[in-house]
């Protein structure tokens, strides 16, 4: 289902009109999509705006790819990557306020967005021995989540969590999600449009070609395309989607 550049009208089985709204039944939440596409900023204030917690799922790939790095492994040779795969104690905070994430113990937040770590992250999360690790720590958050959670990445209604009670997925053109990313670096990280709309178009490449599990939209997911929409719009839509599914849940439990 593809949505044009007017707010989300698909209609839900209850509409939440408080000033606080909140889910009516505790939902997984799957939202996918390439770099961009406002998948962070989205599902962050969706979470919180709905009391769920808040995954992103991405930073988990970014985590370990750092850890690669900074313990010597190359990370174009897969089994070496596969080899050192386990040894990481990756943590991630469900917080959509203030979500973390630490590596054996250490606030990884801020060196995992480096141009280092987003140059060699897709080879990382491309060997099967990280994704499979990955993605049982991903399932596990999810499942333990008590008032249900919104997790974000490029696979997850694909592959990590099919049965997923809603699953969305997020596009954009590539010259308004080369913007969108270049507003997102600073200084010495920045880049000029040009470059970074062919950075991205690699990383898609290469993110939608890979063998394991690689960046798709499932067959039953809600593709909204973000491009002439604000970000309060894409966040209004995906609420009301949210909603939708999340009554359609409860009654089916009554």
């Amino acid at each position: 289902m593809a949505l044009g550049p007017a707010p989300c009208t698909r209609k839900v089985f209850v509409t939440v009109e408080t000033a606080a709204r909140t889910a009516p039944a505790a939902v997984i939440v799957a939202i996918d999509g390439p770099a961009g596409t406002g998948k962070s900023s989205t599902s962050k204030a969706v979470a919180a705006k709905l009391g769920l917690g808040y995954l992103d799922t991405g930073a988990q790939y970014r985590a370990i790819t750092w850890w690669m790095l900074n313990n010597g492994i190359d990370v174009n040779d897969a089994t070496a990557v596969a080899d050192a795969a386990a040894k990481p104690a990756i943590v991630s905070g469900t917080d959509p306020a203030a979500p973390t994430i630490t590596v054996d113990g250490l606030d990884a937040a801020g060196p995992i967005r480096t141009q280092e770590v987003t140059a060699a992250v897709s080879a990382v999360s491309a060997v099967p021995e990280v994704r499979s690790l990955i993605t049982d720590l991903q399932r596990s958050i999810a499942t333990a989540a008590p008032n249900g959670i919104v997790v974000e990445g490029r696979d997850i209604g694909s592959t990590v969590l099919p049965d997923a009670d809603l699953k969305v997925f997020l596009t954009a053109s590539p010259e308004a999600r080369a913007a969108r990313r270049s507003g997102e670096l600073k200084g010495k990280e920045a880049a000029d449009l040009a470059a970074t709309r062919e950075a991205l178009i690699k990383r898609d490449t290469a993110d939608s070609s890979r063998k394991t599990s690689p960046l798709a939209k499932a067959d039953d997911a809600v593709e909204v395309d973000t491009t002439e929409l604000t970000l309060d719009q894409v966040i209004e839509c995906v609420v009301t989607l949210i909603e939708g599914a999340s009554a359609e849940k409860a009654g089916l439990a009554r």
